[in-house]
């Protein structure tokens, strides 16, 4: 039920009554109770039964990390790094298109921690949306929400230091990129709703996670022209792609609960409907190359990320939530092989 931001699909993520009303705050026990009012999970949650949670016990988190800090990290999907790496490369693609040659090192770690904050942050603000819903779910059941490991109170506190380190970074960027920056909030703040009231949250997920391509490309380059503009609208159709294939591991329990997806909607045909996501995608990318005036070497990344994408499209069993799961994760090689063409393109 959540997406890639942790926002309500890794976008990772029928008309749908309203969620059930809980307390605004509370502690720990308040949310437990909460948790313990909703029904158990029904047949068809994610095929997975009692092993259907998205946190695997055992993992680092539990191993290094204090117990007090433990559903803290998991709030903010410390240990699924996925989501961020998929809000971070439209940003570093942005920087790399702006650049004459090597992009800036100083921008590109810049990004990588306000991705990481900003992802925590959606992770966070999504759950906070959903922790009824989550509880009814099979998958996200055990979140620290609503299991009551940390109340709502709390998790809002948190909420805000993300937002204050996201902020650090903002700052330490020029003006058009503060602008865009700000600009951006107000997608990110309605898109945990989203889902309530269409069956394409993972469009606006799109709009939300390749934002960073703009303020990439104004961070280096001072203002915005067609390339970016280009960049941004081809992830959007690369997200709409990743995050439908992320959708299907939900859909019986978002048609249970009634929360709408694109999986809900395009049901057997997906797949036709990848192809055109993902070639509108590498459409519009070639698009932004041309007009940065990109070299010969961007074609072959471009072309392996294309591959990749249909070998995701053809491939994918959308009845299958560990494949979706995997097809998922696999998009990381997408945002690798477009960044080294774009790097590879100034060299031509």
């Amino acid at each position: 039920m959540t997406s890639p931001a942790g926002q309500g699909t890794a976008g990772a993520e029928a008309a749908s009554p309203p969620p059930r009303p809980s307390p605004a705050s509370g502690g720990g026990r308040a949310a437990a109770k909460t948790a313990a009012a909703l029904p158990p999970p029904q047949a068809g949650e994610g095929r997975g039964g009692g092993n259907a949670a998205d946190i695997r016990a055992g993992d680092w988190v539990e191993r290094w990390l204090p117990r007090a800090v433990q559903p803290y990290a998991r709030l903010a999907r410390l240990d699924r790094p996925i989501g961020t790496w998929l809000l971070l490369f439209p940003g570093w693609w942005g920087i790399a298109l702006a650049a004459p040659r090597w992009p800036d090192l100083r921008l590109i770690a810049l990004f990588a921690l306000g991705a990481m904050v900003m992802r925590g942050a959606g992770c966070t603000l999504n759950d906070i949306a959903d922790r009824d819903y989550d509880g009814r779910v099979a998958r996200t059941r055990t979140r620290p929400l609503p299991s009551g490991q940390v109340s709502v109170r709390r998790a809002l506190l948190f909420l805000a230091a993300q937002l204050a380190i996201g902020a650090a970074v903002l700052f330490s960027l020029n003006r058009v990129s503060i602008v865009l920056g700000v600009a951006v909030l107000g997608l990110i703040g309605t898109y945990p709703y989203m889902k309530r009231i269409t069956y394409w949250p993972q469009l606006f997920l799109g709009l939300n996670f390749n934002w960073g391509a703009l303020i990439g490309w104004t961070a280096a380059a001072g203002a915005l022209t067609w390339p970016p503009a280009l960049l941004y609208a081809g992830g959007i159709f690369w997200t709409l792609g990743y995050d439908t294939i992320y959708a299907h591991q939900d859909k019986d329990d978002d048609a249970l609960i009634g929360v709408k997806s694109s999986a809900l909607a395009l049901g057997r045909r997906t797949r036709p409907f990848l192809f055109v996501f993902y070639g509108v995608a590498a459409l519009l990318w070639a698009a932004a190359a041309r007009a940065a005036g990109l070299g010969w070497p961007f074609w072959i990344g471009l072309g392996l990320a294309a591959f990749h994408m249909i070998w995701q499209a053809a491939r994918v069993d959308i009845d299958d939530p560990s494949d979706c799961l995997a097809k998922f994760r696999s998009n990381r090689a997408v945002g690798w092989l477009l960044l080294a063409g774009i790097v590879a393109g100034h060299f031509a």
